[in-house]
């Protein structure tokens, strides 16, 4: 009996530690690993064009569900594309996913095209007298104006009148053939007669003086018939 009383003691001692031993929780379980960061790269080739040229973008992303850039938009993932900036740009990229945003740029310069090359100078009225006016020519022992040279004469007279500071001398020259005396008063008739057109055409008559070189200040020295006819002129000099 006593024997049995000490093996009912024991069994209740077991019980009650077993009973007093506290029960331990299972560890968690580990937390899913964050999503990765986007990656982004944009380039540009060339990064220098002229104006009007274009170049090549070429863009790249990992991690990334929506890519853009600005002044284009969306685009995929990975790509290129050619574009024709007007100036000088920086492009963005942006990379988005579900690990945050990424960013990515790449600059294009355009060259300004050259200024334009400088206006040529304007001329001076003695030089626009020069290109514009032209001598009258006659014929053999005449002093009166040639059909053929009527257009001239207006034009000159045109000229005239609007240049109405310019003042002229109008030489008459004549061919060798005929005496010193008689070419002088033929160079006088022809320096007149170019004279008198002018003013009936509206040109001022003080502002042309006349002289007669006869046959003494040739243009052409040989003795024919085309160096006659060059000789035989009104000739207009600028007066400064």
């Amino acid at each position: 009996m006593r024997r049995f009383l000490t093996l009912v003691f024991m069994l209740s001692i077991i019980l009650f530690v077993g009973a007093c031993k506290k029960k331990v929780a299972p560890p968690p379980p580990p937390p899913p690993p964050a999503p990765a960061a986007p990656t982004a790269s944009l380039s540009a080739n060339p990064n220098t064009i002229d104006k009007g040229q274009s170049t090549t973008l070429t863009w790249q992303t990992t991690n990334a569900t929506e890519v853009s850039i600005d002044g284009i938009g969306p685009v995929e993932t990975s790509g290129s594309k050619s574009v024709t900036p007007a100036d000088s740009t920086t492009y963005r990229l942006s990379a988005k996913g579900t690990g945050g945003t990424q960013d990515a740029t790449a600059r294009v310069t355009v060259n300004a095209p050259p200024p334009p090359p400088p206006p040529p100078p304007s001329l001076t009225e003695q030089q626009l007298f020069a290109q514009s006016v032209k001598d009258i020519y006659f014929e053999y022992d005449k002093a009166d104006i040639r059909a053929d040279q009527q257009a001239a004469l207006q034009a000159d007279a045109q000229f005239l009148q609007q240049h109405p500071n310019i003042h002229i001398t109008i030489e008459g020259h004549c061919d060798e053939r005929g005496s010193t005396e008689y070419n002088l008063a033929l160079g006088t008739n022809r320096a007149d007669a170019v004279k008198n057109a002018l003013v009936q055409g509206g040109v001022g008559g003080d502002r042309i003086k006349t002289i007669s070189y006869g046959k003494e200040k040739p243009f052409c020295t040989e003795s024919n018939d085309s160096c006659w006819q060059q000789n035989r002129r009104g000739h207009f000099v600028y007066e400064q």
